[in-house]
């Protein structure tokens, strides 16, 4: 029998996070994944190089794939580095990843990178997000609660 996941990532050493995901989508749903990896990247994410900011995820051939994520080659690497902004594999179950190729291709949603860590043991993980794109309008009510959240929480601090 499988042992139950735990409900939040063991997320020890952050080394990329997409802050601009959670403002232009709503997430539904969040996955972690490993990362199929080349030498001289995982030294590159161990110095906290990496950007998914422009990056996303796709389901091709029954796989999952990272395109446009940029790991910068590593500065000691010589002829053995990789190439910064190749797609990558992502390491889902076949489960998993039957549930997000039902929902990007029946529903319209989007797969989208929030961060790269490594977890406690040391791997490289990709926490994945089944999300759905924001109209102008969700994007300018966001603001106004995060607005009104920091304005009441000055009110309160002052009248302490």
């Amino acid at each position: 029998m499988a042992r139950p996941k735990p409900a939040t990532f063991d997320k020890q050493k952050t080394v990329a996070e997409n802050r601009r995901a959670r403002f232009d989508y709503f997430i539904e749903d969040k996955f972690e994944a490993g990362i199929a990896l080349q030498g001289t990247e995982v030294k590159s994410l161990r110095a906290g190089e990496a950007s998914i900011a422009e990056s996303y995820a796709e389901v091709r051939d029954g796989q999952v794939w990272l395109v446009n994520a940029n790991i910068p080659e590593f500065s000691h690497g010589n002829r053995f580095n990789h190439e910064p902004r190749r797609p990558r594999k992502l390491l889902l179950h076949t489960r998993e990843i039957e549930k997000l190729f039902g929902a990007v291709e029946r529903k319209g949603m989007t797969l989208v990178p929030l961060s790269v860590y490594f977890n406690a043991t040391g791997r490289a993980k990709v926490e994945l997000a089944l999300a759905k794109g924001k109209q102008a309008q969700d994007k300018r009510q966001t603001i106004k609660d995060r607005d009104w959240k920091r304005d009441k929480a000055r009110l309160l601090r002052e009248n302490r």
